[in-house]
């Protein structure tokens, strides 16, 4: 309770002062600093506390001012004056002013909160917390990706004067991959390395483990690795007291072995780097190649799945291709093939069909062709085969489906028809004490919905928070929370300066704010980086954006194929 109270305080004191910026935007005094109040409270509450990182702080605050640029000033104003939302490049031109005092509200905010929390950390001192067994515990964290690091992270924070625990974390990579700007990649908007942030300088008091988990002995309590083959293979055991299952998920080719053996894969940093090089290969052969059939087959990228994933790829794929064809003379835009299949009758299913067939027009407006209610049936060499014919292409992506990792069925848990541990509302597997499991490998129920969560990223994160909550009250005697979670909404870019948005709009069950278009792909540009780990990545992200905007995509092969 007094951390809670005294981020109350905090929130209101830096909203205050901040939210003397957005009375030049409302010419209001008391309006401008109601609202930022009340953002800042809310921002106190949401925000990671990371003693003296102002520069990542000011950062990620400022990134906000954006999405609330767009749906403060450019919608819900419009709105609340029995107005239509203001969406033209005239009219998104006379908000410039106020975009430019939200980015500085926001900036100001995210500074004032951390210099206020740290003020309060050092002359208040950190909350007694409550005391914990003497005897150490261990606790482990299978995986290393946005539940895994989630969870480290959160671990930190609630055991943070506790001594008696130790938290490590076991990852086949040493990186969290920001899987979000995966496409941007693949695409050659940004460096890869860009997108992958460190675990071992992200987690400050976490052991790293790098190696791949190969069995669990629940019976001892034990988790065997297998050492990777740069480290010599040698395996190992690790004890635990609280076991973490936050494995992830694996491409799911439905029995298809060739198009296992031919597709590329959409799932690592790897997989966006090696399908980048692929399209400019394809570009090099097919700008010496005379036969013209043999030609527009080298330039056919052909892309499984009309999610997401899919839809972003296809989006960024065509805009590099197009975008690379300057270098390429001899080539000819007619002869470029981007083509999304879907098993569908409509692409982001997702999304609120208004805004996945808005999605679908300006993609086709871009040269992008969609095969809807058509299954990808086999692959061969040069060959795509689907249930109603086939096209000739070098070059498949799947992105259709994923399954949870294989290492869970062999775990002898009860588990769901896709492979994911069925857990209680607190995120504890029946029947195992002291295991865990959350994300892509849980299947949850929300406590007070009653529906499946969905395997997002966004759940994802505050499933780890409510399990890490969990872990802490274990090892203290206290009962478990339960889980529940609204979905904030979704973000879908679809190819450049293009993107579809639908917000949840809180405390209005079942009610969304649906746009999409420039202001939706600027949105989608602010929150992801705000939400990039490390003030050094958001740097260089915003600097490979920056780039963009004067010149061309590179076309440089980065690997050998």
């Amino acid at each position: 309770m007094k951390r809670r109270i005294r981020t109350a305080v905090i929130g209101f004191a830096s909203g205050a002062i901040a939210g003397i910026v957005l009375v030049f935007i409302f010419g209001h005094p008391r309006a401008g600093i109601l609202l930022g109040v009340m953002i800042g409270v809310a921002y106190a509450f949401g925000v990671e506390r990371i003693p003296l990182a102002y520069v990542d702080a000011l950062m990620a605050a400022g990134s906000l001012g954006i999405p609330l640029w767009g749906l403060v000033s450019v919608v819900a104003f419009p709105l609340l004056a029995g107005q239509r939302p203001e969406w033209n490049a005239e009219q998104m031109r006379s908000h410039l002013p106020a975009l430019v005092a939200w980015i500085l509200f926001c900036a100001l905010l995210g500074a004032l909160n951390k210099a206020f929390s740290d003020l309060a950390e050092r002359l208040l001192g950190r909350v007694t917390p409550l005391a914990f067994e003497k005897d150490q515990k261990r606790i482990v964290i299978l995986g290393g990706g946005f539940a895994g690091m989630k969870t480290a992270q959160c671990l930190e924070r609630e055991l943070q004067t506790n001594s008696s625990a130790s938290i490590t974390l076991v990852s086949e990579t040493n990186a969290l991959l920001f899987t979000p700007m995966l496409a941007e990649v693949a695409g050659s908007t940004l460096e890869p390395s860009h997108i992958s942030t460190p675990l071992r300088s992200s987690l400050h008091r976490t052991e790293f483990i790098r190696g791949r988990v190969t069995g669990i002995d629940f019976e001892n309590r034990k988790v065997i690795l297998a050492g990777l083959p740069a480290d010599g293979g040698e395996c190992a055991e690790i004890s635990y007291d609280h076991l973490v299952l936050a494995l992830g998920a694996v491409s799911n080719y439905l029995g298809m072995s060739n198009v296992e053996k031919l597709a590329f894969n959409f799932k690592s940093l790897l997989d966006a780097i090696r399908i980048r090089n692929h399209v400019i290969e394809m570009f090099e052969r097919a700008d010496r190649e005379q036969d013209s059939t043999v030609r527009q087959a080298l330039l056919t990228f052909v892309i499984a799945g009309g999610g997401f994933a899919g839809v972003e790829l296809a989006g960024a794929l065509n805009d590099f291709a197009r975008g690379i064809l300057a270098d390429y003379p001899r080539l000819s835009a007619g002869e470029l093939n981007i083509v999304l299949v879907h098993a569908r009758d409509r692409i982001l299913p997702e999304l609120n069909e208004s805004l996945a067939r808005y999605a679908q027009e300006k993609m086709e407006e871009r040269g992008v062709k969609f095969r809807l209610d058509v299954r990808l049936a086999d692959a061969q060499a040069g060959r795509v085969l689907l249930s109603d014919g086939e096209i000739s292409a070098h070059t498949l992506v799947w992105t259709a489906g994923t399954a949870p990792n294989p290492l869970l069925r062999s775990l002898a848990l009860e588990t769901d028809k896709r492979g994911a541990v069925k857990v209680d509302s607190t995120l504890a597997v029946p029947g195992r004490p002291g295991v865990w499991a959350l994300g892509d490998c849980a299947s949850i129920t929300d406590a007070k919905t009653g529906k499946p969560c969905p395997p997002t990223a966004q759940f994802a994160i505050r499933e780890a928070a409510t399990a890490a909550r969990n872990i802490a009250r274990a090892l203290s005697g206290r009962k478990a929370t339960r889980f529940h979670f609204n979905s904030l909404g979704s973000l879908c870019v679809v190819g450049h300066q293009t993107a579809c948005a639908e917000l949840s709009v809180p405390f209005f069950r079942g009610k969304s704010i649906r746009f999409s278009g420039l202001l939706a792909w600027l949105m989608w540009r602010g929150i992801y980086v705000a939400k990039l780990p490390g003030v050094e990545r958001k740097i260089r992200v915003l600097m490979d954006w920056a780039i963009e905007l004067f010149f061309p995509r590179d076309i440089v092969q980065t690997i050998d194929l």
